[in-house]
This record gives C-alpha cells, structure tokens and sequence, in this order.
C-alpha cells in the first residue's frame, strides 16, 4: 500500500507529468532492478532515475519530491548523514505492511495517468 501509495502521491503533485513509473514484476521493471543491483524477489527500495542516474532509498525520495511543486524544501534532508536517512526508511519499509496496509494487487492505473507506467516497450493500458 505504501508503495501504491507514493504513486499516488507524486502523480498528484506532478502536474507536469514528469516521472514515469515502473513496477519491478514487470520485465522492464526487472531489467532496471538488474541494472542498479536491486533484488527483484525483495527489493526493499524504491528507486528513482533522473538524468541516467539511479538514486535509492532517502535519496530516491528526496530526488523525487524536491522536483515536485512546492516541495523543494525537502532537499533539507540532504543534511542529514545518508546512513541515518536510509537507517529510518529502512525502519519504514520494514514495517510499511504493519503501518500502512497491504493490498493483494497492485494499483491499476486510470486511463488518464496510464501513459506513465513503464512495461518497456510501451506503456501500461488503463483499464
């Protein structure tokens, strides 16, 4: 649900629609995860790759959210030592189930944001 739930929010946010997303079930997902030595049966981050880089973990979502409107603020975080950013996102995906929720499958795109999930090849219809 978390990670359903961080599509959401940055689709939202992104007016510009600005990133595309992947989910690492997919092949193009799972080639990308291969890529950055992300493990695709446990991936325990979510990843973001701006300008050919890979960022993962805090940065990841300190990338994303500081380019989204009104949200530059979060580079803040930057200050903070990457091994306690990552230590309290750890701490958060470990629990994310607990805190947030599960559900059984993953989040369906509306036809209105499906162009911006990532297969490879072409992009997810919306049902």
């Amino acid at each position: 649900m978390l990670c359903s739930g961080w599509v959401r929010s940055v689709v939202e946010r992104d007016r510009t629609a600005r990133f595309r997303f992947v989910a690492i079930q997919t092949p193009y997902g799972s080639a990308l995860g291969a890529r950055f030595g992300i493990s695709i049966d446990n991936p325990e981050t979510n990843a973001a790759v701006i300008g050919g880089c890979g960022y993962f973990k805090s940065d990841a979502a300190i990338a994303v959210w500081s380019r989204l409107p009104g949200w530059k603020w979060v580079r803040i975080f930057g200050l903070v030592p990457r091994a306690i950013r990552d230590a309290a996102y750890d701490v958060i995906a470990r629990n994310r189930y607990w805190w947030f929720g599960r559900t059984e499958k993953c989040m369906v795109p509306r036809p209105e944001i499906a162009s911006r999930f990532l297969t490879g090849e072409r992009v997810v219809s919306g049902q």
